[in-house]
């Protein structure tokens, strides 16, 4: 984070106490009574259990993401079907790139959003202890989708510090869930023979003959700012995932300890500064844009990829590539290991039942619970065909008799890569993800086609990245408030961590790597990390005793 990213930290921290204190009630917006139940679609959307409590609403939402652009609401066949059928209408906030700046000028403003999409953590906690956030456990009780589908654990981990939920989830499980992976370039795979890639040493020696070969191909693309450097972690230890990274520590027992202190760690820096010495990966790995990453996977010009959203990617240039040559394309693999190791206690990522990002309603909406009845529309079945499928009579007109839709004529016939985009701008408004009811009403859906008609995204999950996929949900909310003691440690110790982990992919030898390491492990002792792990250790075990209260 930079100087000027943690002086507006403070800034809004800051304002979020002096809202506080100039509140009427000092603890935020209490759940409204309930207002009559106005019926709900008033097309075909049938008779079915979410339609309750559904009410005709506007609302403003933001994202509070630099990447993010929410589209014009009714502007795809989705929202529009919700429009007019739900008489629910949402009106865009943008972030226009600069989410901490933008929050900043709302919070000064006094003109906060009636709904905020960010992740779990730091903002969400200040703005409850501002009384800036409505209460949403009455909700939760009344209507009936969030409570069918979302584990009890999950409702435990969701609460705040005070005991009340305040956050609706996004994409949360009860299942498995993950999109990161390896995949390989079909045509250049093919003509160097399709030779074995299992162990980091078959990578090593494919990584050279594509480097010799095709000198305008990137033989292993790690993806923007090189975010899949540390996603090879879990190819050098069994039973682990990247996250250990994130955590500056890794499990032993029931507690953490220093990510540095970790042969795997060791053996993965190592690793990737030899590829780096050897320009087997772009040279402005750790400095790339995702547009710049897009453009060379979209244009074949990549050998081997591995990201954490693989599936995007692949997808993607999967569609791009096959364009212009069917037989073209990526093709997703079981992910790349250490030579003894067994291949199916290796995981590339991890996923939270608690899902991505959560949603919260400030105390500027007027209806807040208008608000939270159309969210447990969307996460009810109805509203997951819908922001997923498309409107029933678009790409399905029948449902089977687990309520998954089948696929019509359109679905079949048409181009594939044509309706893989046309959904992803469904999914883009689909804030309260229900990952438990889409995984089993994709597969079905797709499984319901020929193999040359099944999209690549969901080939790749079913075949590779659920499956190498670990849970990881005990570890969540562990990320302290960062004007704390504690908050303040885990900065030095990741701008610690960021220094050297650069200098280590840049070294001239590997006794450089060592050395580097060597030293980041005494900085980070010397800052403070292990009071940062004691402290996540302690909300760890938490955790772990919060699920195993709701199994």
């Amino acid at each position: 984070m930079t100087k000027k990213l943690k002086w507006v930290s403070f800034v809004i921290a800051a304002l979020l106490v002096f809202l506080a204190a100039c509140s009427n009630n000092g603890g935020g917006k209490e759940p409204s009574a309930a207002p009559p139940a106005t019926g709900g679609p008033t097309s075909d959307a049938g008779d079915v259990e979410n339609n309750l409590g559904v009410k005709p609403v506007t609302f403003s939402f933001y994202g509070h993401y630099d990447w993010m652009t929410t589209a014009p609401w009714g502007d795809n066949e989705a929202t529009k079907w919700i429009q007019e059928n739900l008489k629910v209408n949402v009106n865009p906030v943008q972030a226009g790139g600069a989410p901490e700046e933008k929050l900043n000028t709302m919070i000064v403003g006094n003109d906060l959003p009636d709904v905020i999409f960010t992740d779990r953590g730091a903002v969400v906690e200040r703005l409850i202890k501002a009384g800036k956030l409505v209460a949403l456990d009455e909700y939760y009780d009344k209507y009936p989708n969030f409570k069918k589908y979302v584990k009890e654990s999950t409702f435990n981990l969701l609460r705040s510090e005070d005991g009340k939920i305040y956050q609706i989830p996004n994409w949360y499980t009860a299942g498995t869930f993950g999109n990161g992976g390896w995949m390989v370039n079909k045509d250049i795979y093919n003509e160097l023979g399709g030779p074995k890639l299992e162990t980091f040493d078959d990578l090593y020696d494919y990584l050279l003959q594509v480097r010799d070969k095709y000198p305008n191909v990137v033989p292993l693309e790690v993806g923007e700012k090189g975010a899949g450097l540390d996603i090879m972690y879990g190819g050098f230890k069994e039973n682990a995932t990247s996250h250990d990274i994130g955590l500056k520590g890794y499990p032993d027992g029931d507690k953490l300890v220093s990510i540095f202190e970790d042969q795997a760690y060791k053996e993965l820096v190592l690793y990737i500064n030899k590829l780096f010495r050897e320009r087997l990966i772009t040279q402005d790995a750790l400095q790339q844009t995702q547009d710049a990453v897009k453009e060379k996977v979209n244009t074949g010009r990549v050998a081997v990829m591995i990201e954490s959203n693989i599936t995007t990617y692949g997808a993607e240039g999967h569609r791009a590539l096959t364009n212009a040559n069917p037989d073209s394309g990526y093709e997703i693999i079981w992910p790349i290991r250490k030579a003894g190791l067994d291949k199916d206690k290796i995981f590339v990522s991890g996923f939270e039942s608690l899902g991505w990002n959560v949603n919260v309603i400030t105390t500027e909406a007027k209806d807040p619970e208008a608000i939270f009845a159309y969210y447990d529309w969307i996460t009810g079945p109805e509203g997951q065909k819908v922001l997923f499928f498309g409107p029933k009579g678009l790409f399905w007109d029948e449902e089977n008799a687990d309520g998954s839709p089948i696929p019509n004529e359109a679905y079949k016939t048409g181009d594939v890569n044509e309706r893989t985009e046309k959904m992803r701008k469904f999914e883009d408004f689909n804030w309260a993800g229900n990952t438990t009811f889409i995984d089993t009403a994709k597969m079905s859906l797709e499984m319901a086609l020929s193999e040359n008609q099944r999209s690549w995204e969901t080939i790749a999950q079913s075949t590779v990245t659920w499956a190498t996929s670990k849970d990881v949900t005990e570890y969540v909310n562990t990320e302290p408030i960062p004007e704390t003691e504690i908050g303040v440690i885990l900065q030095n110790v990741n701008d610690i961590y960021t220094v050297a982990f650069a200098k280590m992919v840049h070294a001239k030898s590997d006794e450089e790597v060592l050395a580097v390491l060597e030293q980041a492990k005494k900085d980070s002792n010397k800052a403070g990390l292990d009071k940062l792990l004691q402290f996540r250790t302690e909300k760890w075990q938490e955790n772990v005793q919060k699920i195993n209260a709701g199994h």
